[in-house]
């Protein structure tokens, strides 16, 4: 497979910086991955520090990588010991193309306890303090307030599959974490949106695009009216739950 294949180069390619520990979350860690189709969501540990050298052998590496398929969806942050632990701090990242820099939020930390993939090394246990409810329930609540609400009054972004999809996908799990304190996968958020009364046609487009089911999805600009006009509503009741 190649996503395999593209996660051994990249390992063997790290062992040089001798990475501590490797992790996947998100769908790869989740077992929702659709190869083509997610991202590739990876944590590395390494020993540090994370100097000027350090970083430009790890722009190589990756720029070196662009030949493997899918190599534009590895994204990855790296984390040190004596920085891990700590929730605000932002990590050198990979991603998009470009080195930033990243918090690894309470939902990564989450998922990393909770369904974290090992490639390389010790568990997240090892590095990473368990994340309280609470602060998991209050960073999902402040992403839908902060981040998706105001993105919902951008017209133009909607037109977009990727707004639309993480919009919507995004919004029913937060809606569950609230709800159950428990974290689900977008095949099971999939699952959840026409139990929120999302649009029926944009939640079968959606499973479409992302399963390869075949036939026509509905027109753009209709699918971004009828997205909006859910989730404007959808986000506020939601968050109204927690003032």
């Amino acid at each position: 497979m190649p996503t395999e294949a593209l996660l051994a180069r990249f390992l063997d390619d790290l062992a040089p910086l001798c990475p501590l520990a490797v992790w996947a979350h998100g769908s790869l860690g989740g077992g929702d991955y659709q190869e083509g189709r997610s991202d590739l969501d990876l944590i590395a540990v390494l020993p540090g520090p994370l100097s000027l050298a350090v970083m430009g052998r790890l722009i190589v590496l990756h720029r070196r990588l662009r030949a493997e398929p899918l190599a534009a969806k590895l994204h990855c942050s790296y984390l040190t010991p004596p920085t891990a632990a700590d929730p605000e701090r932002s990590h050198l990242t990979w991603a998009h193309g470009r080195i930033q820099r990243r918090p690894v939020t309470p939902v990564t930390r989450s998922e990393l306890h909770e369904f974290g993939r090992v490639l390389h090394g010790a568990a997240p246990v090892a590095y990473l303090p368990p994340v309280p409810d609470r602060e998991l329930r209050d960073f999902v609540a402040a992403d839908q307030r902060d981040f998706w609400r105001p993105a919902v009054d951008k017209e133009r972004l909607w037109r977009e599959d990727i707004w639309v999809d993480l919009g919507l996908l995004t919004f029913a799990r937060a809606t569950v974490t609230l709800r159950e304190g428990r974290l689900i996968s977008k095949r099971h958020a999939l699952a959840e949106l026409p139990l929120l009364g999302a649009p029926a046609e944009v939640v079968e487009d959606i499973t479409r695009r992302r399963y390869g089911e075949q036939g026509p999805g509905p027109d753009p600009d209709r699918r971004a009216r009828l997205t909006r006009a859910y989730l404007g509503p959808a986000i506020d009741a939601l968050v109204a739950g927690r003032r």
